[in-house]
């Protein structure tokens, strides 16, 4: 079997959740089967059953248009580019929907079992006009286009299966099918080294607050930011946040760091996506790790840090619910969300309960240890990427069969 595995994102090119996924994905299917990774950018590689090849967009398709319309018309070049290598293929899995019409494409050029893996979902991310402008009516249209016509598609959590289901109600349940996210057990675990925390001017002898991720609406950095102001006096808040979606929430992120500082001297902020051994540096150093989402399918994230025992105040919010354990791996912080934007109805409330829930991990470090040992015990027992590779095969498998017994009976 040769799949092939369609994806914006891969190292290393990775600034988000689906290039982890897709990475970590095609290393394990590798084990099995012959995996094509085709990815934006000029990555090759041949490693035994892996192969890699990146793809550039077609220069000359913008030539003489606005220049705002230029991405758009880039992305869909480079999904045409990526199609037109996959006629050896025997099934196409492609994850967002920067790359979904090269599934959509391929499985009618080429014949071949398409397969759609959901992170995020466009109908639920009304913010993304703020950074795609005209161009998220076409990532909405891709988006639809592709998920009613994908032979299955997989959800990461049950949380996003019910998303789907409401966002496309066309879509028979039946091809919905739940795999979650994994991790690296291997790669991600405790560590007492320090050094990037000393790189980075944090200081190691003062627990700390951390937050990993892009500077988004949805990842919801801002709301704790705007928390710390309720945190214990002095408390050290590391924000590990950089990749603004656009200039406008970068502006807006400064502003309240900068505000926020003159009240507490001892946040620091790292403006970039650090290395993996330096993330892994800071998750197993946090006294508490916090992911504020105010969406979030999965949250691969939140697996990182309790693989480093890192206990967890996360927002009470879509695929969360299904990875951390309220009071046992950590703490689930409700809110309520507005119906169309989905951000909180209440964001100085979500801020103040956010804080309230981090000073209480901070005023019991012996809970926060527990909360930290469960969160890895979880991790091990639910999330491996042998599992998850194992249930993708068995779905490929799956619709290759029910597609040779359709041959058949045609005949």
């Amino acid at each position: 079997m040769r799949v092939g595995l369609m994806t914006r994102e891969y190292p290393p090119n990775v600034y988000g959740g689906a290039g982890v996924h897709v990475e970590y994905l095609s290393l394990e299917l590798a084990k099995s089967i012959e995996v094509e990774v085709h990815c934006w950018g000029n990555q090759f590689l041949d490693e035994g059953n892996l192969h890699v090849r990146g793809a550039e967009p077609w220069s000359e398709i913008a030539k003489g248009t606005n220049e705002k319309y230029t991405t758009a018309l880039e992305t869909l070049s480079l999904n045409l580019v990526q199609m037109k290598s996959l006629a050896a293929i025997d099934i196409v899995h492609t994850h967002t929907w920067y790359v979904a019409m090269a599934g959509f494409l391929a499985k009618k050029l080429f014949d071949v079992p398409f397969v759609l893996t959901t992170h995020s979902l466009e109908p639920l991310r009304a913010w993304k006009a703020e950074q795609l402008g005209s161009g998220y009516a076409m990532s909405s249209w891709m988006e639809r286009t592709a998920i009613l016509d994908a032979d299955a598609v997989i959800a990461v959590s049950h949380g996003t299966k019910e998303d789907i289901l409401r966002a496309y109600p066309e879509i028979k349940p039946e091809r919905i099918h739940v795999i979650y996210n994994g991790i690296d057990l291997k790669e991600y675990q405790k560590t007492p080294d320090a050094s990037a925390l000393i790189k980075y001017g944090v200081d190691p002898t003062i627990p700390y607050v951390l937050f990993v991720g892009r500077i988004t609406r949805q990842k919801g950095v801002t709301h704790l930011v705007e928390a710390i102001p309720h945190l214990p006096k002095g408390t050290q808040v590391v924000l590990c946040a950089g990749a603004p979606d656009t200039p406008e929430i970068a502006a807006e992120m400064r502003e309240k760091v900068e505000q926020v500082s003159k009240i507490n001297s001892r946040v620091v902020w790292i403006e970039k996506m650090v290395t993996k051994p330096e993330a892994i540096q800071l998750y197993s150093n946090a006294a508490v790790f916090c992911c504020p989402s105010v969406y979030e399918p999965f949250g691969i994230i939140n697996l990182e840090a309790m693989a480093c025992h890192a206990p967890v105040v996360a927002s009470a919010t879509g695929g969360i619910l299904e990875v951390v354990v309220d009071n046992v791996t950590g703490y689930l912080v409700p809110f309520e969300q507005d119906p169309v934007t989905t951000f909180p109805s209440d964001p100085e409330k979500f801020s103040r309960d956010l804080a309230e829930k981090i000073s209480e991990l901070l005023a019991h470090p012996e809970k926060a240890k527990r909360f930290g040992e469960a969160g890895r015990k979880r991790v091990e027992e639910t999330f491996a990427w042998s599992a998850i590779a194992k249930q993708t095969i068995d779905l490929y498998r799956t619709l290759l069969r029910d597609r040779s017994m359709a041959s058949r009976h045609d005949r």
